[in-house]
């Protein structure tokens, strides 16, 4: 398969929030209590909530910026390119890079929407709502077919949190952003019947469960002066973790139908881990009465988990291994990771080093995708327009150059200041439109 001829659908991307992200969706009450997006003195734009202050990182929105740049140091909207939280831009950058559909994870929040949990059990809840109706309506709803809704969790309810997966999917939504260790916040663990509610709804709409690498705020880390480089290279460790935890719980066993994703895990790790799970079950079994129903553990992990992989070239090799139809691509936008925009070409490199055929490309790429997540693109766009090739041409001229960002004085982005604007007005208005 030449590179102008994949068909690229990414289950892992990410959004910076723009600033009038609640003004639309939340009501009058809550409008002025509702997180705020603001400016500080040295430049930089930070969320305000709840007496807590969320910056930014670098590391989040790099896209297009050179790796000299890469850092944790906190950044305005003015130092990221528009395509990270503008969702027309976003589009014009997923078009240059190749890639017809997206899903996006949310940032400020978190991926388990943690911040929103507040002692205020119905603005909680509010915000949640807020968040999903924005994403989903507005966000994806721009540009039908460009983008897997994703919903937020009402992580601290699990009943409340099956009512909020009924009401999205109502609304074309079926991936929920999850953690990947509630203990590790405070919650019941996959092993409480705590959950059982949320597992019966995701089973009863066709709802991902969509885990992601970090969503516990727990990353693994030997030492506290260990450098950042370790925290980084064993970031996948934690999905690993989520992997064992969740294949050895009773919600496989009581939900059998419930699928669940390792967003940004990678692939390379999963054939030793099927075979320890084999081997573990095979000598400990006995006395541990771990239950797979007569089946491998591993035989059990293919029917649930999807692996997603960024760039994988040991997990390419692997694929029969793992399974083909258990594996999909990510692109990562706007972090550290990803690829973009020449993500195209470094997949077609790793593909034919391994002489991946047509067939399983077009799975990794985006059958499985569109399979898993209740999604069909081609409803909206012509598949003939939706090949790398094509969204190229259609993004003929848009600058994906590698041009620095950091510090510059630069008169502030117009877009950035009209979503300014439009928050601070409808704040200090108390209105909601």
């Amino acid at each position: 398969m030449k590179t102008e001829d994949m068909i690229l659908i990414s289950v892992d991307d990410h959004i910076i929030e723009p600033p009038d992200l609640f003004v639309r969706h939340i009501s009058k009450e809550y409008l002025q209590r509702a997180p705020q997006l603001v400016r500080t003195a040295t430049g930089t734009d930070v969320w305000q909530f709840g007496g807590r202050t969320i910056e930014n990182s670098a590391l989040n929105a790099v896209a297009g910026r050179p790796k000299d740049e890469f850092g944790l140091e906190p950044q305005g909207l003015d130092e990221i390119r528009p395509g990270c939280y503008d969702v027309d831009e976003r589009v014009k950058d997923m078009n240059a890079g190749g890639v017809l559909a997206s899903m996006n994870f949310p940032s400020f929040p978190g991926f388990a929407a943690r911040l929103f949990a507040t002692e205020d059990i119905e603005f909680s809840l509010a915000l949640v709502r807020a968040y999903n109706d924005w994403h989903i309506d507005e966000w994806c709803g721009a540009h039908p077919g460009r983008f897997i809704p994703m919903a937020l969790p009402v992580i601290w309810d699990a009943q409340l949190c099956a009512d909020e997966v009924r009401r999205v999917s109502e609304k074309g939504c079926h991936s929920l952003t999850f953690t990947e260790n509630p203990a590790a916040l405070g919650y019941p663990s996959f092993h409480s019947e705590f959950w059982d509610p949320l597992w019966q709804a995701l089973c009863d709409t066709n709802t991902v469960l969509s885990i992601h690498l970090g969503s516990s705020g727990r990353l693994a880390i030997p030492a506290l002066d260990s450098p950042p480089d370790v925290m980084i290279t064993l970031q996948p460790m934690n999905i690993q973790s989520a992997a064992a935890d969740l294949l050895y719980s009773r919600v496989l066993r009581k939900f059998p139908d419930i699928r669940i994703a390792l967003s940004e895990g990678g692939t390379g790790w999963i054939p030793y881990f099927l075979e320890r799970v084999d081997r573990v079950n095979d000598l400990h079994s006995t006395w541990t009465l771990a239950d797979f129903g007569g089946k491998l553990p591993s035989e059990v992990f293919r029917k649930h988990f999807l692996t997603c992989f960024i760039s994988d070239d040991l997990g390419l090799g692997l694929r029969d291994r793992i399974g083909v139809e258990n594996m999909a691509w990510e692109c990562d936008y706007p972090h550290s990771d990803s690829m973009w925009p020449t993500a195209p070409e470094q997949l077609t490199q790793q593909m034919q080093r391994w002489n991946v055929p047509d067939r399983e490309i077009d799975m990794m790429t985006h059958e499985t995708a569109m399979r898993w997540y209740s999604f069909d693109p081609f409803a909206h766009v012509p598949r003939e327009q939706a090949s790398v090739g094509a969204l190229r041409a259609a993004a003929a001229g848009h600058d994906v150059s590698v041009q620095s960002r950091s510090k510059r004085i630069v008169a502030p982005d117009q877009k950035v200041e009209e979503f300014r604007k439009r928050a601070r007005a409808a704040v200090a208005a108390g209105i909601t439109d």
